[in-house]
């Protein structure tokens, strides 16, 4: 259909052009070919065989070619008067046979006809062309449904899902089980006096599963569900926005009861007054009509909005409030518990090994989400099959979780000896640094190896599934982070840029707990940093809420707290120097040694060739928390 639709505006243009070619034709036609002078001599020079005039065009038929030409024309401003110009040379030539005939046509006289009938022509053409562009000839004309809402009916592959499908989110389903009910049963609500939530936002980070819930939702009530994006509203044609709002609104009361779900709502609900365009940029006048149809004066009885953003900070005030968008439906990240419903939801139509445990990987993944273990599982499929094996196994999985954590390994990347040495005292210093604070997450692997943008990685996995960090523990972290700069200026005798990554976390862990949570004494229990995240239209207009004079101190006391923690791990790393480069020389004969054979060199033991081999091992039977990594 958008082919005929091109097709035919293209075939209407043509015909266009050539209308107005003819008619310029009818005005401008037999342009002058040779001036008025090397006419005149031609006729002198007697080269002239015949000719013939007719209205303001002569033709004349030469005895030698002019321009390579025998038969040539050209125009006459003034037929009449060559004529009598011309009138003695020409019956002179005549007589003498060197003109051998020529004629004066008689003139076509002027009608309204010449110059109705082309205006009528063209102007039949505008008007045709008119009516098809604005679709009155039309009905499926792009331009004709310019203002009309691009929404999807129902789920773009068609499949039904309904609360089955969404894993790791009892709480989120209990929440929304109420509209479904509603929508079912509309009655019982309504005899009591309640009144049904006119819309629900969902807000989480991407990738937790908001608009998969939204899509369960009305699979569950068995009703239509129409979903657009936020961005789809607006345009940069001033009122097409709210335009496409109101079509909206009315394509759902027609199939009323129905669910509205507008993903990325941010794009249409930013907060007003923030823009540069004032009170008449186009992004307000829709988010005003937005307004309306959710809480104004049209009846939206059955129709129930749901939206979903990860930046809650920047929605309009008025749509948040009681009447609109009732409830707020937070949508975080799976516990261990969710996480493994997700993976066996995601496994299915995967062929795993026998000794593949869900379970084990859900208490190794914290903090991911379910678009994460969904890329995790799909990942270690790609590596079964790039491997030629027929179904995956942990050793997949292990690699593709290294690969999204930290990018692929690039073993092929040629490196001297010395940055590989130095590569290794980094991540050793790293290693020793964190074993050594009682609070540390456990080293779970050390690797020399290259991946993305890091020449080395150690990865340290939490022991529990807490998400509240004390000030000792984010103190340790520092710490921690601060052990590759430390062991490079112990062993190597200088610093390189690797340590820039580690420097950057601490610093802004330093902060935090300075100037966020309130941890320093000096400063006392006050709070000078928002939420952190950046939004132009609020932030340019606004000043710090502290003075110069706060601002220094803040720089005093986070270069104090890391200063304290660079000290304590040089003393942990002097202390711990035999067993630094004990870590280092394994690093540089097997490229990567793993938690257990950390721990073992640690501790004196002798190092295990079988020692766990996985990120997975050692969750067996503890949960996790959030995974991290440092690196060079």
């Amino acid at each position: 259909m958008k082919n005929r639709r091109t097709i035919s505006l293209i075939l209407y243009l043509v015909v266009l052009v050539l209308l107005f070619s003819w008619v310029t034709g009818m005005f401008s036609r037999n342009a002058n070919t040779i001036p008025y002078s090397q006419l005149v001599e031609l006729f002198q020079e007697e080269q002239v065989k015949r000719f013939v005039v007719k209205d303001d065009t002569i033709t004349l038929e030469l005895r030698v070619p002019y321009n390579g030409k025998t038969t040539i024309s050209s125009k006459l401003a003034n037929p009449q008067g060559f004529r009598l110009e011309m009138k003695d040379l020409l019956d002179s030539q005549r007589e003498s046979g060197v003109l051998e005939a020529y004629d004066f046509l008689p003139e076509r006289q002027f009608s309204p006809y010449d110059l109705v009938m082309p205006l009528l022509l063209v102007g039949i053409a505008l008007i045709f062309l008119w009516g098809m562009l604005m679709g009155r000839m039309n009905n499926n004309n792009p331009l004709n449904s310019f203002g009309k809402a691009r929404t999807v009916l129902g789920v773009p592959d068609g499949k039904k899902v309904t609360f089955a499908d969404v894993a790791g989110a009892d709480e989120e389903k209990q929440e929304l089980q109420e509209i479904v009910d509603f929508l079912r049963s509309p009655a019982k609500y309504t005899d009591i006096g309640a009144r049904i939530p006119h819309g629900l936002l969902l807000v989480g980070p991407p990738g937790t599963g908001k608009t998969l819930l939204a899509r369960a939702v009305a699979g569950e009530a068995d009703v239509q569900f129409l979903s657009i994006s936020g961005s789809d509203f607006v345009e940069m044609y001033v009122g097409v926005g709210a335009s496409r709002v109101r079509d909206l609104f009315e394509q759902a009361k027609k199939m009323a009861p129905a669910i509205i779900f507008i993903d990325e709502i941010d794009a249409v609900g930013r907060k007003r007054g923030s823009g540069l365009g004032g009170g008449h940029d186009e992004k307000e006048q829709t988010l005003n009509q937005l307004l309306v149809e959710m809480d104004g004066f049209g009846r939206t009885e059955g129709v129930i909005v749901l939206a979903a953003t990860n930046r809650p900070d920047i929605l309009d005030p008025a749509l948040l409030r009681p009447g609109r968008f009732d409830r707020q439906i937070h949508v975080g990240a799976p516990d261990v518990k969710g996480r493994e419903e997700i993976l066996k939801v995601h496994a299915k139509g995967k062929r795993l090994d026998g000794a593949v445990d869900l379970k084990q990987v859900a208490r190794a993944t914290s903090g991911f989400t379910g678009a994460d273990l969904s890329n995790l599982l799909n990942e270690a499929a790609i590596l079964a099959a790039r491997n030629n094996r027929p179904v995956l196994n942990m050793e997949d999985l292990n690699e593709a979780m290294m690969k999204i954590v930290a990018g692929p390994a690039k073993k092929s990347r040629v490196h001297t000896r010395k940055d590989l040495k130095t590569t290794a005292i980094h991540e050793a210093g790293h290693a020793v640094a964190m074993y050594r604070l009682p609070t540390h997450d456990p080293v779970r692997q050390i690797s020399i190896v290259p991946r993305g943008n890091s020449l080395g990685a150690t990865w340290y996995l939490p022991k529990d599934d807490s998400s509240n960090m004390t000030r000792n523990e984010m103190y340790e972290q520092i710490v921690g982070l601060l052990g590759g700069r430390v062991a490079e200026d112990l062993f190597v005798g200088d610093i390189s840029v690797g340590a820039s990554n580690d420097i950057d976390r601490a610093t802004k862990l330093a902060k935090d707990m300075v100037a966020r949570y309130g941890m320093c004494e000096r400063l006392g229990t006050v709070s000078y940093l928002d939420d952190g995240e950046v939004f132009i239209g609020r932030d340019y207009q606004n000043t710090k809420s502290y003075s110069e004079k706060v601002a220094g101190a803040i720089d005093e006391e986070v270069k104090k707290l890391i200063d304290k923690a660079y000290a304590q791990c040089k003393e942990i790393l002097s202390a711990d120097g035999d067993k630094l480069k004990a870590v280092v020389d394994y690093l540089l004969e097997h490229e990567s040694m793993t938690g257990e054979q950390f721990a073992d060199l640690m501790e004196g033991k002798t190092l295990s060739e079988t020692s766990a081999t996985s990120l997975f091992d050692g969750f067996e039977t503890e949960p996790s928390e959030t995974d991290s990594q440092e690196e060079i």
